[in-house]
């Protein structure tokens, strides 16, 4: 029942999140069918190119723009369904169809824009699985001879799945489902989108691999030249100013590799997740004689993830070690020019030193020709004074007069040096 609304205003793409859950249904997909997967890399593929493939597809419906913008469009056609779903670096076109319809369009298959990731052609059928040996035999039947099949039961029994994952001549992977004639559209819905999902983020996590390889000779190129910086300046055989030209070049293609690679690792981290929770949704039941696609994808899938994991520890160890090497020859350089501006100061004091000297011999030399001018004064004022009559002798008074002269200059010259450190302070 809808009343009046006594909500505050709503967040920022609630409706868009709420809607979230609902996004990309399962397909309710009858027995018997035909399910065929394209998954194709859409880098550099606009929107527009792929809405106008759609709308190439003989007797497709009209195709909205606002769908193509939510990036899922489901088309009814007259041979059955076709869905698009574009996702961060890949898009999914899915057709479902009877076994007996006619298979997509070759050259509008041929004509996707984007590169080919995983291509499946899914078959489910009815089929009795009382007897799981039976039916994987009746599964054995359905691929080549002596092709190696991975097989197990769904849903503790629901279902049976078989492959081979191998390529035909074509490009397309087979799978067969085998399940109960009375299984629900849904519930085959359900398990065809995990094995198909499981599959393409599987492929999507294996992308991380040929990174790492070529990777590694790259890692271990710059691990020898770090190797080399640290050796050097543990021997002091060469200058700061080299080593630190060597250190920013190492840590240049580093940071270099980081940059371009961490969203491949990071996304590879995050695609093998979703793998191992699409193989414990299907809640696999092994059958005698052969591999579940658990067991298939821990002995295959692991070793390649461990891989990518390892070279992604390795670049973030390497970046850390170029830290610590920059850290020690930081503190070299500190020390270096610590020592230097000791031996600065220690020349500047010998400077003041020298320079106190002098002066002090300076001001000795200036008392004294200060004293002198000042005695001479003292005798032409005594000459005046005979002259004008007074019992006076000027030579025994200039005498008299020089030690107190001197006295006073010297009295005076520190009252001047007081008067100015107080004015420094």
């Amino acid at each position: 029942m809808n009343g009046p609304r006594h909500l505050p205003p709503d967040a920022p793409s609630r409706a868009e999140l709420h809607a979230e859950v609902h996004a990309r249904p399962p397909a309710r997909i009858r027995l018997p069918a035909r399910v065929t997967l394209l998954a194709v890399l859409n880098d550099g593929v606009p929107r527009a190119a792929e809405a106008a493939h759609l709308r190439a597809l003989p007797d497709a419906p009209a195709v909205a723009d606002d769908a193509i913008a939510a990036g899922f469009v489901r088309l009814k056609l007259p041979w059955g369904s076709l869905r698009w779903e574009r996702h961060g670096e890949f898009s999914r076109y899915t057709a479902v169809q009877a076994p007996t319809a006619a298979p997509l369009p070759p050259a509008w298959l041929a004509a996707t824009p984007g590169t080919t990731l995983a291509a499946v052609r899914l078959t489910l059928l009815p089929h009795d699985l009382a007897d799981p040996p039976a039916a994987l035999a009746f599964a054995r039947s359905r691929f080549a001879p002596r092709t190696p099949l991975v097989a197990s039961l769904l849903g503790r029994g629901h279902s049976l799945v078989a492959t081979a994952f191998e390529l035909d001549a074509d490009g397309f992977e087979d799978m067969l489902v085998l399940a109960p004639e009375d299984t629900s559209a849904t519930r085959a819905g359900r398990a065809v989108q995990r094995l198909l999902e499981l599959e393409v983020y599987r492929l999507m996590a294996l992308r991380g691999l040929p990174v790492a390889k070529a990777l590694l000779p790259e890692l271990g190129a710059s691990e020898a030249a770090l190797a080399a910086v640290t050796t050097q300046l543990e021997a002091r055989t060469a200058s700061e100013a080299t080593l630190l030209d060597e250190l920013i070049h190492v840590a240049a293609g580093v940071e270099r590799a980081t940059a371009t690679h961490q969203y491949r690792f990071g996304a590879t981290a995050a695609y093998h997740g979703i793998v191992s929770q699409r193989v414990a949704e299907l809640r696999e039941v092994a059958i005698p004689g052969t591999q579940t696609l658990g067991e298939f994808m821990q002995r295959r899938l692991a070793p390649a993830m461990a891989t990518v994991t390892a070279t992604e520890r390795r670049l973030a160890a390497l970046a850390t070690r170029i830290e610590r090497v920059s850290a020690l020859l930081r503190t070299r350089v500190d020390i270096a020019t610590e020592a230097q501006s000791q031996q600065l100061l220690a020349k500047l004091q010998r400077g003041q030193a020298l320079q106190l000297k002098l002066q002090t011999t300076v001001e000795g030399l200036s008392i004294a020709a200060i004293s002198y001018y000042v005695v001479s004064l003292l005798l032409y004022v005594a000459k005046a004074a005979k002259n004008a009559g007074l019992p006076i002798n000027p030579e025994l008074a200039a005498g008299l007069a020089i030690p107190v002269v001197i006295a006073a200059v010297w009295w005076g010259t520190r009252r001047i040096h007081a008067g100015l450190h107080q004015a420094g302070e």
